[in-house]
Formats: C-alpha cells, sequence, structure tokens
C-alpha cells in the first residue's frame, strides 16, 4: 500500500511501564477507533539514554494496528494519556498482507466502524 492510500495501513511501536497500565491504554485506543488492534508485550527490557544517564528499565511494548488517516489522533491521544514525559512513538509502513485483515484494521478505525467486519 502506497503511503498517499487513504487505506494505508500502520504499525505503531509505544513502550510502557507497565502492562497492565498498558493494556488499560490499548483498551481506551480501542475504544475510541483509533487503533483496530492493540498486541500488549510484556516482559520487554529497554537499554537507553536518558538525561545523560544510560537507564535499562521493564516494560511492556504495545504493538498498534491503525489506519493512516487516524495517526494524528492516535499520536495525539497517547501523548495525552501516556505516563511518559517522552514516550515512544514509532510509526511502521506495512507493506502487504492479508486484504481482508487490512480490510477489517480500515472499518474498525473508521468514526463509525463496521460491527461485522473481519477478525
Amino acid at each position: 500500500m502506497k503511503g498517499d492510500d487513504p487505506n494505508a495501513i500502520r504499525v505503531v511501536l509505544v513502550t510502557h511501564r507497565d502492562a497492565d497500565e498498558a493494556k488499560a491504554l490499548a483498551t481506551q485506543l480501542v475504544t475510541e477507533r483509533l487503533a483496530a488492534c492493540v498486541n500488549v508485550v510484556p516482559g520487554v527490557t529497554s537499554v537507553y539514554r536518558w538525561q545523560g544517564a544510560i537507564r535499562e528499565d521493564a516494560e511492556a511494548l504495545m504493538v498498534i494496528k491503525t489506519a493512516e488517516h487516524r495517526i494524528g489522533p492516535l499520536k495525539h491521544r497517547i501523548a495525552k494519556l501516556h505516563p511518559y514525559e517522552n514516550p515512544e512513538i514509532l510509526i511502521l509502513p506495512t507493506d502487504g498482507g492479508s486484504r481482508k485483515y487490512l480490510d477489517w484494521v480500515v472499518a474498525e478505525t473508521a468514526p463509525h466502524g463496521r460491527e461485522d467486519a473481519p477478525h
């Protein structure tokens, strides 16, 4: 799918300090139709430099599937609800995939999604 395609799908990676809080955020994003699906992967270790020091933290990784047209509102909502001062929000393009699944992502992120969309 091309970047100018209104039905383009994106995968968004966000780390979170706690798996339960990440699940709550995931539920909020899906409820608001900003994401069709969010996988929460607990037990991720992040090593990074922050404020001049090397840090190592246990985190949960959120793998968010959404439509391109929802990226702006999704980023805004994550920034508002996320506990980090500078949350990771990495947006990855997709290349191919199951047409039926991609159509489902688009339908589920539409303002008035279809409940009968394939899962």
